[in-house]
């Protein structure tokens, strides 16, 4: 019993390790001033209040925010991938499909079903055996 548990457990565990490993994720924060605002892993963070921008077209002065965005890409890795049939040699695809092809016809279903005592005649019955020496199931 234990010891399915601990089976079940440690798959689970390795399946979960397997999948974490793979995913990117991209971290983005919004600080102001210092003070950490918003923080976000799939979408884009919230900023603290309205973007200021250019104050008229006439001027080329522009205000400088004191907001700043900082933006963590937390690659997974690649190394779990499996390669296409394009990837393998062309000696390889041919033992592949030919193994293939021939393991797929192992459990081939015969739809004729043979029958071994179709010419068979059982033998006349002359005396009951049972009744001759008194065995009777109960």
């Amino acid at each position: 019993m234990i010891k399915k548990v601990l089976h079940t457990s440690f798959s689970i565990v390795l399946a979960f390790l397997v999948l974490f490993s793979t995913v990117s994720m991209t971290v983005e924060k919004h600080f102001c001033g210092d003070n950490l605002i918003d923080i976000s892993l799939f979408s884009e963070a919230k900023s603290c209040g309205p973007e200021i921008e250019e104050v008229s077209a006439e001027t080329s002065v522009e205000m400088m925010s004191c907001c700043k965005d900082e933006i963590e890409v937390i690659q997974g890795q690649d190394a779990v991938k499996t390669p296409s049939f394009d990837d393998i040699d062309i000696e390889e695809q041919v033992f592949l499909t030919t193994f293939a092809f021939s393991y797929m016809n192992l459990f081939e279903i015969d739809l004729e079903q043979i029958i071994p005592h179709k010419n068979y005649t059982p033998p006349n019955i002359v005396v009951d055996i049972q009744l001759v020496n008194d065995v009777f199931l109960i």
